[in-house]
This record gives structure tokens, sequence and C-alpha cells, in this order.
């Protein structure tokens, strides 16, 4: 699969950033500054790594993605969008009554959604049992899993890092998002989480590292990790809370606050640069 160019590529990244602000912004409600931090990541995978798309959306060989950080929805959705699965103009009605796209990703409701998310630490189940049917069908399929780094100290996660690993899942690829902070504050005065690279590895993992926001470095690290044939993969992509809008960085009290419409616009200018 030929490789976007890092430059439109790069655009379209700051494109889902600046979307996800509008639209929680319009809907009230919503986590843009959990979307900011994995604008690239997604955007990468989902528009240039990923052999998936509404033309083929059915297809048993296609690959799957499974957003664990199911909050991050808004930024999913303008990748998505993005790939033509539905109309641009959709994104805003984020959350309205009826709308497909609700606060979380519904498998039942959006096109190109492959698992209903939201509950935190069950993404990488999830990826593993699409893989391991993938592998049982003798089926050429890469399953990504986007996990945030505060979901890791769910138990699930390692039960099922031990099992990718028991199974010999090697089409998974999961993406932690390492912005360092949940909900109540720092990852590491919450429940610290390092040496996190050393706890994967020791699991049977392959473990990559990259600069979550670097384009270029994201298209090359989900290729490699994507090819790995004899043990599942992970990349720690290590992120800014809220990047692009210097008042939003790295502050704990943003994650699930939308900004107001008198802030909204400056935001938007910011991440425009």
């Amino acid at each position: 699969m030929k490789m976007i160019n890092a430059e439109e590529l790069e655009k379209m990244c700051k494109d889902i950033r600046i979307d996800s602000i509008k639209m929680t912004t319009g809907a009230k409600s919503g986590h843009p500054s959990s979307c900011m931090s994995c604008a690239e990541i997604i955007g990468v995978t989902i528009l240039d790594v990923m052999k998936f798309g509404p033309e083929n959306k059915d297809d048993p060989n296609r690959d799957r993605f499974v957003l664990s950080k199911g909050h991050a929805a808004p930024a999913y959705y303008s990748a998505l969008s993005k790939k033509g699965f539905f109309p641009k103009e959709e994104l805003f009605t984020l959350r309205d009554l009826g709308s497909r796209l609700q606060g979380h990703p519904d498998m039942k409701k959006t096109p190109g959604v492959e698992f209903s998310t939201g509950s935190l630490g069950m993404g990488l189940s999830v990826a593993n049992g699409m893989a391991m049917a993938c592998k049982l069908d003798g089926r050429d399929s890469n399953v990504f899993v986007l996990m945030g780094d505060g979901e890791l100290q769910e138990g699930q996660v390692w039960e099922a890092a031990m099992t990718a690993s028991h199974h010999d899942l090697s089409k998974i690829v999961a993406i932690i998002d390492r912005n360092m902070l949940q909900c109540d504050g720092l990852t590491e005065d919450i429940k610290s989480l390092e040496p996190l690279k050393d706890k994967f590895e020791s699991f049977g993992w392959g473990v990559f590292e990259v600069d979550g926001h670097n384009v270029v470095a994201l298209q090359d690290v989900l290729r490699q990790a994507r090819d790995v044939n004899d043990r599942p993969s992970v990349i720690i992509a290590n992120t800014v809370k809220g990047k692009g809008v210097k008042e939003i960085e790295g502050v704990c009290s943003w994650h699930g606050k939308p900004l107001k419409d008198t802030e909204y616009k400056d935001a938007i200018r910011e991440c425009e640069q």
C-alpha cells in the first residue's frame, strides 16, 4: 500500500484535531484534549497504514481498528469521514439525539466502527479475539488497537497482553497514547506504569517507541510493527494531552471539558498555525 505524502498527511491530522474541537464545542460535551493527543496516531493509522475503507468494509481480509480509549471518538469519526464512510457535515451532529455519532463509538450505528468501546481496559481483549479469528481463518489481516495510558492500570489489559503473546498473535499492533495524564491526575502519581517498555517486553511483546506527534516517524514505526511476524507489537507513542493549544496542553483539568464558544475560535487559529 502506497504511503501518503507526509505533508498531505500532516494537514489531515491537523484537520482531525480541529474537527475534534469544533465537534465537542458544538455538542457542549466530550473530551477534546484526549482527541488532540492522538490526532496524528489515529490519522496515520487509519488514513495511511490500514487496508480498509467503505469500498471493502465487509471484506474478511480487511484490517481492523479498535479504539479502546473510546472517549476519543470525535478524532476517530473525523478520520472515518476522511476515509469516506460518511459526509464531513455529519461530524457536527456529535451526541445529538438520533445521531449516528455518539459520545463513544457504536458498531451498530457508525459506519466503519468495528467494535463499540468506552469501558476502559477491554480493547486489547477485543483485538485479541479479532486477531485469533483471523488467524484461525488463515487471513492476513492486521488488528490495530489504540489504548490510553491510564487504562493500562486495568488488570484486564495485562491478562490480554499475556494471551496475545501465548497465542502468537503477531498481527496485533497495540498503540499507547502515552500522554502521562488520566482523569484524576498524572498516571505516575495515581498508579505508576513505568518501566512500561520493560513490562511489555517481559510479556513477550516487541516494543517500539515514537514521538506520537511526528507523522513521518509514525508512518515508519507503524509499518515496522505491522510487519513483525513472530510476536504481538506495541508502540509507545509519547504525546501531549491537549496538543496544539498551549492553554490546554498537559493540563489535567481539561479532561472531559469542551471549550466554550468564546474560547474555541482562538484554539482553532492556534491549531491552524
